[in-house]
């Protein structure tokens, strides 16, 4: 397995591409201006993504994902709990930064699959587990693999990853002041979701850099208390 990852819009929304068997590779949360970078990723890589998997549905998160989706014709799975946001996306915005998108229009891209916690997905070779993370969003999910992985400098051999949305950040958590946003849901979700996991799960979230359980077990201030 292989991960490239870079930011993509305004927002600075991680977006990652993985890949697995034979150059396939799935996109994970296309956000704003994503599209143009995952296609020269591909293109230049010589891979072929199966499927986008959405941690969530906020805005910074699923910009893109219907350019994506459509030009490869590939699904899009989302938790059906964030699914109204691919279509009114201002629902689960501030009212301020809402303001920004009159006059604009979003859609659903045509083929969108729904996931449920505890689901496995099987793409580009590899298996991907489900779990329903609320509380930064109703729908909020993360994505567990573990594969080998290839880096610089070598390969690292049966390493577990969580790409974990806005859940929890190196140094923080997701914030809860937005629609569908609850501050002690999402750190119950961070407990049962993140923290039941061994220290060396590598997780990378939605913004800023990467993280582990460990690191962020021993120095997360906002984590103090859960374990």
């Amino acid at each position: 397995m292989k991960i490239l990852g870079f930011p993509a819009g305004m927002f600075q929304t991680n977006c990652y591409i993985v890949v697995g068997e034979d150059s396939r590779c799935v996109v994970i949360d296309p956000g704003q201006d994503a599209a143009p970078r995952v296609r020269e990723l591909l293109e230049s890589g010589g891979l072929t993504p199966e499927a986008v998997l959405l941690t969530h549905g906020h805005l910074d998160h699923t910009w893109n994902v219907r350019e994506v989706a459509d030009h490869y014709e590939i699904p899009t799975l989302i938790h059906p709990d964030d699914r109204y946001m691919l279509t009114d996306p201002a629902k689960g915005m501030s009212a301020d930064t809402a303001s920004f998108l009159q006059g604009q229009e979003f859609a659903e891209p045509k083929v969108v699959v729904e996931m449920f916690d505890g689901e496995e997905l099987e793409y580009a070779g590899l298996r991907f587990s489900v779990d329903h993370a609320p509380g930064h969003s109703e729908g909020s999910v993360s994505f567990t693999t573990t594969a080998d992985i290839e880096a610089e400098g070598g390969s690292m051999s049966d390493v577990t990853v969580m790409f974990g949305g806005d859940v929890l950040f190196n140094g923080g958590i997701g914030r809860t002041d937005l629609p569908g946003g609850d501050h002690e849901v999402l750190l119950a979700s961070i407990a049962k979701k993140f923290l039941s996991r061994d220290d060396d799960v590598v997780v990378l979230p939605g913004h800023g850099p990467q993280t582990t359980i460990g690191q962020e077990r021993a120095a997360n201030p906002f984590l103090r208390g859960l374990g």
